[in-house]
């Protein structure tokens, strides 16, 4: 073995891949990666961490939030009043100065992850036309491996494909653009509504079964199609699908429809406490949770899978891909607004908005989202998340913990909200509490697992050596804030709550086979209505100073 081996010893492991839950393992790590105990006895290591009464688990992966591309840095420029009341993060002789906020700048994002324990980030929404600005902030957000979806649910090629009937060049071209943008997965942001609210003031497309106008296809045939050929290409990680309705009262009969136009295949339904709704248009009164019938759905169906969007009482910043959404939100809030079109392929919405406690909705939100939590019996299908900033900053996560493992907070903060929720919500009768392996599921295996990442959520011989180690708490928020160390490829980057190394991840990406014959059609589809040549269009191998690319053979 190398001078390299570095043990941590003593901890009690949480390791739910492998099937350890609490035992005192010692870890063996070279080169970045773990590795077998040796078997002679007379070999060493070069470090030793005594971890002993300490909590060890895999590296945090946050598989859904918003931190890279065009419409991160459009709103950082849009909250100066932030800015200017969030504590930055000072300079070190190891890190850079950062900007805080509802949406950090680059260098806080990654550090404020790292002392989070977390190792992994993907961003949820990027228009392949913006990939270069999104490869460009992750080069220069530290200390984490990211990645990014693609935005493919309002594509003029796609919905041309489908309503020609032609799955093969769909096939092709979705390969392709997933390959040419260097992005991971497949995303569909309310399919098809984003195009019409590009063509009407008011227009969003409000069934999936609503004709797109100068189209001729449906949401539901773009979801079924994209989740098709999503499977048949092998992408590691299922369509990944913003429903349709985000927001609105009455929405679960949306998702629950869009559920059901998969048709056996797999998904993701993203940031689901947004779409889980009950309730008339315009009556806020009946606004109300329907979680139970769609987990009920989700727990009889196990290609499905769903991350929360846990919203979070306090100020923050809604971005998202919908632009109708955006504008929706900030009609309703009477707050500035960002909105933008990318040509052919995406659109984009930001608000700022605050969410409080004794607001009917609002509380419902943050009630609906718990619910999500306790009512999906299977914790390995169901990711923490709050799709950060929309329902709230990552930095939440410890509390959110808390509120998962310790029933008496989650009534004592229950006591706090609207009354209505208080008597409405299933929450006040759940009595489950999340375990420690558990909350390894949702923040570690489980999103390794959906994504496809064989490497990670786990600390298994081969896995990446990406390890947090807590020490145990009787708070839990206290204790998944601040670990005691986080480590990053085998180096340890945070230790006491101080980065000791700043160090820059890689960037994680697919590049699926496709039939090359269609880059003609696609060349000549560029020619006649993009502003940018097709040569231009792909991002170059080059332009990744560190990047991995995954094997697109792994079917969930």
């Amino acid at each position: 073995m190398s001078d390299s081996l570095f043990k941590i010893s003593g901890g009690y492991l949480y390791d739910p891949a492998n099937g350890i839950d609490g035992q005192v393992v010692d870890l063996w790590i070279q080169d970045g990666k773990m590795v077998a105990p040796p078997t002679d006895p007379h070999v060493l290591p070069t470090r030793v961490v005594d971890a002993s009464g300490m909590v060890v688990m895999p590296g945090g992966i946050d598989m859904h939030c918003h931190i890279a591309g065009p419409k991160v840095n459009m709103a950082r420029k849009m909250r100066p009043e932030e800015k200017r009341k969030a504590e930055p993060v000072r300079r070190t002789a190891t890190t850079h100065s950062g900007t805080m906020g509802s949406v950090p700048s680059t260098f806080a994002t990654g550090y404020k992850y790292m002392g989070l324990g977390y190792t992994t980030a993907f961003d949820a929404a990027v228009p392949p036309l913006s990939a270069r600005h999104a490869h460009e902030e992750f080069e220069d957000t530290p200390g984490i491996d990211k990645g990014f979806y693609v935005l493919m649910g309002n594509n003029h090629y796609v919905m041309k494909s489908i309503h020609d009937g032609e799955p093969e060049r769909m096939k092709a071209f979705v390969a392709w653009l997933v390959g040419a943008a260097k992005g991971y997965a497949t995303k569909l942001v309310n399919p098809g509504g984003v195009e019409v609210w590009k063509h009407h003031a008011s227009g969003n497309a409000h069934s999936i079964d609503q004709m797109i106008d100068h189209f001729d296809v449906t949401p539901r045939q773009i979801i079924h199609s994209m989740a098709r050929t999503v499977d048949e290409l092998g992408l590691p990680h299922a369509v990944h699908i913003h429903c349709n309705n985000l927001g609105m009262p009455g929405n679960w009969e949306t998702t629950l429809a869009t559920m059901k136009a998969l048709e056996g295949q797999r998904g993701h339904i993203t940031h689901i406490q947004f779409h889980s709704y009950g309730g008339g248009e315009g009556d806020e009164a009946t606004f109300c949770s329907r979680v139970q019938p769609l987990a009920e759905y989700v727990n009889t169906h196990p290609e499905i899978t769903v991350d929360v969007g846990q919203v979070m009482f306090g100020e923050t910043t809604s971005m998202t891909g919908d632009g109708p959404l955006g504008y929706y939100l900030a009609n309703i809030y009477g707050t500035k607004w960002f909105s933008a079109d990318t040509e052919m392929e995406a659109g984009c919405g930001i608000a700022p908005i605050k969410y409080r406690n004794k607001s009917l909705v609002h509380a419902w939100q943050w009630a609906i989202g718990l619910e999500w939590y306790l009512l999906v019996t299977d914790p390995w299908r169901v990711v923490m998340s709050t799709d950060h900033p929309n329902g709230g900053s990552f930095l939440a996560y410890p509390q959110i913990i808390r509120l998962l493992m310790d029933r008496t907070y989650r009534q004592d903060v229950l006591k706090t909200v609207n009354p209505v929720v208080r008597e409405g919500s299933v929450l006040a009768d759940l009595e489950r509490e999340y375990t420690l392996s558990e909350i390894a599921i949702i923040t570690r295996a489980g999103p390794a697992r959906i994504l496809g990442l064989q490497h990670k959520g786990h600390l298994g011989p081969g896995a990446d050596a990406d390890i947090t180690i807590y020490a145990p708490h009787e708070n839990k928020e206290t204790m998944f804030e601040l670990p005691r160390y986080v480590i990053k490829d085998g180096r340890i980057v945070v230790e006491d709550g101080e980065i000791r190394e700043n160090m820059f991840g890689r960037t994680l990406h697919v590049e699926p086979a496709y039939d090359r014959g269609v880059e003609a059609d696609i060349a000549d589809w560029f020619e006649q209505f993009y502003s940018i040549r097709f040569r231009n269009y792909p991002v170059t191998d080059d332009y990744l100073h560190d990047a991995q690319r995954i094997d697109c053979t792994v079917n969930g």
